[in-house]
């Protein structure tokens, strides 16, 4: 007899169930988030387990990797993608593990990429830094706004990143000066620990044959080749070109029914890192690349200037994918004829 395991996972707890092939429920309990004691459940069905179905939620990291350790098949559920039984009119968590599990025996169920345990922390370090930039950036426009509206003097970006704590009382004074102090510091802060994690990658990244082909694309540089070689891992996930510049939302979302634009789909499909990674790489491309230059401003005087973008980002996206699956360096021509 063949079974099938959902798991609803909740931050402070998992709902397990398990069916047979008569979606007849074999076992079903609210259990806590330790990971021995799941397990010591499961090993009872463990050799009659199709597989494990863990819902990907933001915490799923913990119980995916040791049930893979553990020697059960696993696979992620795709939360955005499932399909809903419209008919149902009570659901509970009980009911949520049981669908999963459902889905999974009828072959219907929407996975998600297990990312490799080995890469998954430099790639999530990678975007730490993202984070850090954002609360960067943040902390040097209040400084410049502060500075402004107390002294009537507009420093620019580079006078700014200049500032020592020492000149800040040239412009601000009192409680002005006390906050002045304490945003400067913050930002000086972030501005070390991005440094920081930058050199962490590039140690790991640096010898990687992707990153040294991503190199060669035009627009890309050390950031940037980082961002979409951890961003896409392994290139054999994608079956086409097409599939990858999809996951990087470089295509448009659109509904067509008899030539007709009935809508727009779900437009945030797909990874946000690699799309303003791509959408970036396209933006300087455009800037230095003569050739690129040129299929932009065609582009640009036939739509508005964020679709030729996007256009450049998708064809960018689409080199990519033949890079990587080729082991073979940036061709503009080819990518831009």
């Amino acid at each position: 007899m063949t079974l099938y395991c959902g798991i609803d996972l909740h931050c402070n707890n998992s709902v397990v169930a398990v069916l047979d092939e008569q979606d007849r429920t074999v076992y079903e309990k609210r259990l806590p988030n330790d990971l021995e004691t799941i397990t010591e459940v499961l090993c009872i069905y463990q050799s009659e387990l199709a597989a494990c179905v863990v819902e990907s939620t933001y915490n799923w990291y913990w119980l995916v990797d040791g049930l893979m350790d553990a020697g059960f098949p696993v696979r992620l559920a795709h939360t955005s993608a499932l399909p809903e039984y419209s008919g149902l009119k009570y659901s509970n968590d009980f009911s949520e593990a049981r669908h999963l599990a459902h889905l999974l025996r009828l072959g219907l169920l929407p996975t998600g990429y297990i990312y490799p345990k080995e890469e998954r922390d430099l790639r999530d370090l990678l975007r730490r830094r993202l984070l850090l930039v954002r609360q960067r950036s943040l902390h040097h426009v209040s400084l410049q706004s502060l500075i402004a509206r107390h002294s009537g003097q507009r420093l620019n970006t580079l006078q700014i990143k200049q500032l020592k704590k020492e000149q800040l009382a040239d412009y601000l004074q009192g409680h002005a000066l006390l906050g002045g102090e304490i945003t400067h510091q913050a930002r000086c802060w972030l501005e070390n620990a991005v440094q920081r994690i930058e050199r962490e990658l590039q140690h790991h990244i640096k010898p990687r044959e992707d990153y040294q082909l991503l190199q060669s694309m035009s627009g890309v540089g050390s950031v940037l080749g980082t961002t979409i070689a951890l961003e896409t891992g392994t290139i054999e996930r994608f079956a086409s070109p097409g599939n990858y510049a999809s996951y990087a939302r470089c295509v448009k979302s659109e509904k067509i029914s008899n030539k007709k634009y009935k809508g727009q789909g779900n437009k945030k499909n797909g990874n946000k890192y690699l799309a303003w990674a791509f959408m970036e790489a396209g933006h300087y491309a455009a800037i230095w690349d003569p050739r690129i230059k040129r299929f932009y401003q065609r582009k640009k005087a036939k739509a508005h200037i964020l679709v030729a973008k996007k256009a450049v980002a998708n064809k960018l996206a689409r080199a990519c994918y033949h890079m990587l699956k080729r082991g073979e360096e940036f061709d503009v021509t080819r990518a831009f004829s």
